[in-house]
Formats: structure tokens, C-alpha cells, sequence
């Protein structure tokens, strides 16, 4: 928990730094910074009520852990969208930039990110809709929530993969036509070369991140590989280990480097994070 919380804190001051300042909450690239985490504070915060639930061994009944899980299901796949606007973002950036202040407007930024949030829901919503037509009564279902408690026929693991295959095919090309269109433009720019160049590490960084969100996806096969084939004390250690790298870690690096990355929020989070010990901050011009 001491980890979870500490990344919890970093998470909640980037988000009060977001909302500081007016060139923040008007451009494009830092309204889906922002989305992306509440997104991960979200994911954060249902996986600790979670674990707390787990470690107090309290139980839950089905109609309750279908809403957190469902929740859940949500929230994990906005993140790898958010991902993919992302880098459409820096493309249009960089690829045409006298279109750009045209077409990443604070309007159709917000309407993206609701058609992210309902494209994220699809594989819930299927869940649900083989939940109903199973007939499943989770009325009477009690235990550790987690979605296997739910969702336990082999139907669920077959929509479950089919969506994590269609999302994470999607949004890797979208990336990886991204990083080739921009690294294209990078061999003919001449004036704004180091730009380029930046917005490329970028793309290449949210690819990276993909492969980290991908991963978090093996946490439940490989618990499930080790409760079959460990005893009890080797399962909880490697149940620890699994819930710090595949489930906290990647919720909270990911944002935290691409922060710090940023010239421009940087200096503000580190003197909201330090309770303003660091001294004053200098203004922020407009970009």
C-alpha cells in the first residue's frame, strides 16, 4: 500500500497542476495528459480498494464486485486509447502544423476523449450482455472480488481476449504509423528539427508504454499459472510482486515520466509536489 499511496499523492498534485494553470486546461496535449491520469488514479484506486478488501479478507457480494469490475474493465481500456490520441496529437502537430490549432481544438479534444470512454466500454458492455443472456445469479456469489468471481464461464475469457487483441492491435499501429510518419518528417525538417525530433521520443515513448499496459494485462494468467503450481506462502509473494510490477508500477511510471519530461509543467509540479519549498516558479508563456 505504501508505494500505491505515495504514487497516489504524485498523481492527484499533477492533476491539481494541470488545473493551475490556463495554458494547461487549453491545450490539447494536456487535456489527454490530464485524462490520462484520472484514468491511472482511477485504475490506482480501485486496485488498492481491492487489495485492502483482500488482505482484511472481507467479501463481496456479486452485484457489487460486477459494478467495480466492470468499472475496472472500463478504465483499463481507456489508458491504451488515450495512448493512441496521443500520438495522433503530435502527429497532427508535426505533420501539419498550420492545420494543427484548427483540428486540436479544447472542444474536439473533450469530444475524443468521450468517444475513447465509450469505445473503452464496448468490452465491458459485451460482458455484460453475455452476463444477461447466460442467465449467471451472482445474487448468490460471494468471495474475493476479482473479475474470475464474475465472469467465470470460458465465453468471458473469449470476449476478454478478443477486445485486448483488437485494442492493443489498434492502438500499436496507430503509434508505429505515428513514430514512421513523424521520423519521415524529422530526414526533411531543417528549422524545427529539434521539435521534431521531440515529438518523435515521444511517440516512441507512449509505444513504450503501450508494451507496459500490455503487460499488465499477464497479471491474472500468471497468478492463476502460479496458484495452480505454488504453495501458499510462495503464491502470496509472487501475488505481491505480480500487484507492484504489472499493477501499480505501470499505472504510475508511465504518467510520472512523462511529466517530468516536459519542460514547461515540470517546474510547476516540482514546486507544487515540495509544498512550494523550492521557491517561486517562473511564469509560463503561452506556446
Amino acid at each position: 500500500m505504501t508505494p500505491t499511496l505515495f504514487f497516489l499523492y504524485i498523481n492527484i498534485v499533477m492533476l491539481f497542476t494541470l488545473r493551475c494553470k490556463p495554458i494547461f486546461r487549453e491545450t490539447s496535449r494536456y487535456i489527454l495528459f490530464a485524462n490520462m491520469l484520472f484514468v491511472d488514479t482511477l485504475s490506482l484506486l480501485v486496485a488498492l480498494f481491492l487489495y485492502i478488501l483482500a488482505v482484511g479478507r472481507l467479501y463481496f457480494s456479486g452485484i457489487a464486485c460486477l459494478v467495480v469490475v466492470v468499472f475496472a474493465g472500463v478504465v483499463m481500456r481507456v489508458s491504451p486509447l488515450n495512448l493512441a490520441v496521443m500520438s495522433l496529437e503530435r502527429y497532427t502537430a508535426i505533420c501539419f502544423p498550420l492545420k494543427h490549432v484548427e483540428i486540436a481544438t479544447c472542444w474536439r479534444t473533450g469530444g475524443a476523449i468521450i468517444v475513447m470512454w465509450l469505445v473503452g466500454s464496448l468490452n465491458s458492455f459485451a460482458d455484460l450482455l453475455a452476463f444477461v443472456i447466460a442467465g449467471s445469479n451472482f445474487e448468490l456469489t460471494w468471495g474475493f472480488c476479482s473479475r474470475p468471481l464474475i465472469f467465470s464461464l470460458k465465453v468471458y475469457s473469449q470476449i476478454n481476449t478478443f477486445f485486448s487483441v483488437i485494442y492493443f492491435l489498434m492502438v500499436g499501429v496507430i503509434i508505429f504509423y505515428t513514430y514512421v510518419s513523424i521520423a519521415l518528417v524529422a530526414k526533411s525538417a531543417a528549422s524545427s528539427k529539434d521539435s521534431v525530433t521531440k515529438a518523435n521520443k515521444t511517440v516512441l515513448m507512449h509505444l513504450f508504454q503501450l508494451g507496459i499496459y500490455l503487460a499488465s494485462l499477464l497479471h491474472e494468467p500468471v497468478l492463476l499459472l502460479a496458484f495452480a503450481h505454488m504453495d501458499r506462502i510462495s503464491f502470496f509473494n509472487i501475488n505481491y510482486v505480480l500487484f507492484l510490477m504489472l499493477v501499480i508500477f505501470p499505472r504510475c511510471l508511465s504518467p510520472l515520466i512523462y511529466g517530468l519530461r516536459d519542460q514547461i509543467f515540470r517546474p510547476i509540479f516540482q514546486y507544487h509536489f515540495t509544498f512550494s519549498f523550492r521557491g517561486t516558479v517562473k511564469p509560463v508563456m503561452s506556446v
